[in-house]
């Protein structure tokens, strides 16, 4: 199962929207009335720099079409999203077969969280093909089995329709998620994954799409190979 930050809980959630106002209202009116904060403000100016939202990073062209990450909205994707989890293909390494709750539990634990972790689905010229997990790897239990850095953001992904596997899709989706994640989080300068060793063709798809393999490691439930894009590289490879 490839969602390490599930096994630490995060702390008291607050809301997205309002960390991201709480950003907004500081960069409107300048850094002058920064000093003037109320301080139950401050927490959620931290929170605004976690991930802030997918859902505003736009659309990138790949040679499948237009592709975009949009939050998941339980209440309309979580059936979309259980019958994903229940083929076997991606069962195999999720490890969330099973009935809708299994699904909805495991996405509860992000949503509920304070930002770390967004759930994403992947839009394929605005059709829902694939399921994302952004999360801030430094912030993560991955942290502890490699030397993270500060805003080292992380990627869990799988492709839904079993039409769509086995053409390289895969390769060119996460060439755009990483692009995606570079070229709205200025301060990130590697994303990072960590697919399980077996599953091959996951492991060709990062390697194929400008990400390396730094190391295998051993997490709690698999033996992983830690693929990094690093952004200096990121017009090179």
């Amino acid at each position: 199962m490839p969602s390490t930050h599930m096994s630490a809980p995060a702390p008291a959630a607050r809301s997205a929207h309002d960390a991201r106002t709480a950003a907004g209202v500081v960069e409107a009116v300048g850094g002058g009335l920064a000093q003037r904060l109320n301080a139950a403000l401050l927490p959620l100016l931290a929170e605004a720099d976690l991930l802030d939202s997918p859902a505003i990073w736009g659309s990138v062209t790949t040679p499948a079409g237009a592709f975009r990450l949009e939050p998941v909205r339980p209440g309309r994707d979580l059936e979309l999203l259980t019958g994903w989890m229940n083929d076997p293909e991606v069962a195999a390494y999720w490890e969330l077969a099973g009935p809708a709750a299994v699904t909805a539990a495991h996405l509860r634990a992000q949503l509920d969280g304070d930002g770390r972790s967004i759930p994403c689905l992947g839009l394929l010229d605005g059709t829902p093909m694939s399921y994302w997990e952004i999360y801030r790897a430094d912030l993560d239990p991955l942290s502890g089995h490699y030397p993270a850095r500060p805003h080292d953001t992380g990627i869990h992904l799988l492709i839904g329709d079993g039409t769509n596997r086995g053409r390289g899709l895969g390769t060119a989706l996460l060439r755009a998620v990483a692009d995606l994640v570079l070229g709205n989080r200025p301060r990130c300068t590697r994303v990072v994954a960590e697919p399980d060793i077996r599953n091959t063709p996951s492991v060709s798809a990062f390697l194929n799409s400008g990400f390396r393999c730094s190391a295998e490691i051993d997490l709690p439930e698999k033996r992983a190979a830690l693929m990094i894009r690093e952004r200096v590289l990121r017009n090179l490879l």
